[in-house]
């Protein structure tokens, strides 16, 4: 019996001392909720996208990329540049463990418009070598740990944007840059539809990264470890 009570205990303490960890975290980053909200739960998706529950690789590596130039923007480069990889490590810890935003979806009333985003994300184009999203991304887009990103509950302005950024050459990864190798294979309208038909899927509690990917990658990126 006194064992039992030892063990309840120990834990009630691990789990105290959880929260207490969480909660400092959480002070510690109200510079970052100020733009991406409370727990990584973004009140404006089209500037600032949702990061909780994201892979910690991915969060990671995505920290580094602003801190070192390869993604562009004043604000983050300037709040991680004294920042060490440990911290930027715990960082993406935290966000990593929050539960999915559950966003409502986008509306899209153009049928032609989502099956033409419909067959990019799920069959991608064969013919010139253009991998199905879902290949690398999971079936329900949640990503796949440690370094493949969820892109279900993403915005359409945003996920338009960031492949524009690394179709122009804006935005950047670790080489070989797969995601650039892609986006350069899209046109606009191709763009504007896979964002629009991923904007529309729902997302709930059980939309969390696979803890694998579905078969061998069909590219090689130098962001999957």
């Amino acid at each position: 019996m006194r064992v039992l009570a030892a063990a309840v205990l120990s834990l009630l303490l691990a789990s105290a001392a959880a929260q207490a960890q969480d909660q400092a975290m959480a002070e510690r980053l109200k510079p970052c909720a100020a733009c991406h909200g409370e727990g990584g739960h973004s009140r404006d998706e089209v500037y600032y996208p949702s990061i909780a529950g994201k892979p910690q690789g991915y969060l990671q590596q995505q920290l580094r990329n602003f801190r070192e130039g390869r993604r562009h923007n004043t604000v983050m480069a300037e709040l991680l540049a004294p920042l060490s990889d440990d911290y930027l490590r715990a960082i993406a810890a935290y966000y990593a463990q929050q539960p999915p935003t559950l966003a409502a979806r986008e509306p899209v009333a153009d049928a032609a418009l989502l099956a033409r985003g419909a067959k990019l994300v799920r069959e991608g184009d064969a013919a010139r070598q253009l991998p199905a999203c879902s290949r690398c991304h999971g079936g329900q887009l949640a990503g796949v740990q440690p370094a493949i990103p969820s892109l279900a509950g993403l915005g359409r302005d945003y996920l338009s944007a960031q492949l524009g950024a690394w179709r122009s050459g804006v935005r950047q990864a670790l080489a070989p840059d797969c995601m650039a190798q892609i986006a350069r294979k899209l046109d606009e309208a191709e763009i504007n539809a896979l964002s629009a038909y991923i904007a529309a899927l729902p997302v709930n509690a059980q939309t969390r990264p696979a803890e694998h990917p579905d078969g061998k990658l069909p590219l090689d990126c130098g962001s999957v470890p």
